[in-house]
């Protein structure tokens, strides 16, 4: 049973329908569908998860209406972030290919289809696509970000198509009413974040701090056992905050570097995280810990108010629904990942997160120049990060991705203001937001995955 099924069965339902977005004028049938895709190779294997990814694929998904409209929608795929046990169990390019077959299996299920909104074309949908992926890993247990970021071009497909379809031209014309709230600032600039992987070696942590970043992530849950992956956090952390725990910055309130730290679920215990969070008091560390991300794996279900720092949660809030029960759990910040769990549904958690009081900012999946836009669309509308003055969004393709230059020439708006950063923010001018950091342009170069029909 799908998502908009399941709310007319439950006492709610009438609460929980009312957030559905007012519809299109008039249907959008989908006539024609096609997907492909291609291997970016990384700099070196970027580890996290305790694991290390070489290649990053890049998925396409295509919609034509039988107007004779057709949109691509891009994807970042990256098996590791969404389900480690998946990456674990087969090679790297078998996981790919695993979810690679989600992002072809929902482009197929909907031809044919026509659809009103893309948040309604989600919602039909994702249990369907989540249920083939368990079928084809043969995982009862995959984690449903699998799905949903197998999905991401297909959503991103959607909301361009029925954009073109009822004339809209602008990002802020796209977000329906229920979800305008948590969606309603307008940044001049939106922090950009670099992400400290493990394999990174400290002298580019320091050049990063030297070219003027100075919200720094920084990658921690090593690889090992609990008690080795402790030890080398601990000797991480000291390393990184010798070298740039001292610098100063015009952009906090106390002047120092904020820490960001992102466990992906690889601490088991309270105790052992707490262990952590000692050793950072005593070099002197805590107090510039502004995030603790995603501590615990999920399904452990640890109530965190009593830990007296700033924890968000990632991957764990899969939909709107997950977002909310980790708010009751004691979580203070969501990371939001349009570029990784669907724009569709980060409308969602951000409009749940803004409910509640709970502050959101924009994780990175190592996407590609285009996606980082889709993502800083959604960074320059958030509620600043307690302490932040602006929006916030990490941004690591250009530490990673060994073709950065040329896929930022795939970019159809290649160079603007908004797509370079300053000061270790990306400047926000009227021309970004009159063209919603080009999003809605087409990239010759990913038009050109796919021929025209015979």
């Amino acid at each position: 049973m799908n998502r908009r099924r399941l709310l007319k069965t439950l006492p709610f339902a009438a609460a929980a329908l009312a957030s559905v977005p007012a519809r299109a004028a008039k249907p959008i049938r989908i006539t024609r569908v096609d997907s492909n895709f291609e291997r970016e190779p990384l700099i070196r294997p970027f580890g996290f998860k305790g694991g290390y990814m070489t290649e990053i694929w890049q998925t396409a998904a295509r919609m034509e209406s039988e107007s004779g409209l057709h949109k691509v929608g891009l994807c970042t795929q990256n098996v590791l972030w969404s389900d480690a046990g998946i990456f674990a169990e087969h090679t790297e390019s078998g996981g790919n290919a695993l979810m690679y077959a989600l992002a072809e299996y929902a482009v197929k299920i909907v031809k044919g289809q026509t659809f009103e909104h893309p948040i309604d074309l989600l919602d039909d949908v994702l249990d369907d696509v989540f249920e083939y992926g368990k079928k084809i890993t043969g995982n009862p247990s995959l984690r449903k970000t699998f799905a949903l970021n197998a999905l991401v071009g297909f959503d991103n497909a959607a909301w361009l198509l029925y954009a073109a379809e009822n004339g809209i031209t602008n990002f802020d014309g796209l977000i329906p009413d229920r979800y305008k709230p948590g969606l309603a600032h307008r940044h001049e600039r939106v922090i950009s974040a670099p992400s400290i992987a493990f394999t990174i070696p400290v002298n580019e942590i320091k050049q990063a701090a030297d070219d003027g970043f100075f919200f720094i992530k920084i990658k921690l849950g090593s690889p090992g056992s609990q008690q080795e992956m402790l030890q080398r956090d601990i000797e991480r952390l000291t390393e990184i905050h010798r070298t740039i725990g001292h610098y100063q910055t015009a952009h906090t309130a106390d002047g120092k570097l904020p820490y960001y730290f992102d466990m992906n679920g690889r601490y088991e215990s309270k105790d052992t995280l707490l262990r952590l969070i000692d050793h950072a008091r005593k070099i002197g560390a805590y107090d510039q810990i502004a995030v603790l991300e995603e501590p615990f794996p999920e399904d452990l279900k640890i109530d965190v108010s009593d830990i007296p720092l700033r924890l968000a949660a990632d991957e764990a809030a899969h939909t709107d629904v997950d977002a909310l029960e980790r708010i009751q759990m004691g979580y203070k910040a969501i990371a939001l990942k349009a570029i990784a769990k669907t724009l569709s549904m980060t409308m969602k958690i951000a409009q749940v997160a803004h409910d509640h009081g709970i502050p959101c900012f924009c994780a990175d999946l190592t996407v590609n120049p285009i996606l980082q836009d889709w993502n800083k669309n959604i960074a320059a509308r958030l509620a600043p990060l307690p302490g932040v003055k602006g929006g916030l969004m990490e941004a690591n393709g250009h530490q990673n991705y060994s073709r950065w230059e040329q896929l930022k020439a795939y970019h159809p708006l290649a160079g603007a203001s908004w797509t370079k950063w300053e000061d270790g923010a990306f400047p926000l001018d009227d021309e970004f937001y009159a063209k919603s950091g080009g999003i809605f342009l087409p990239s010759a170069h990913y038009e050109g995955l796919f021929h025209d029909p015979v």
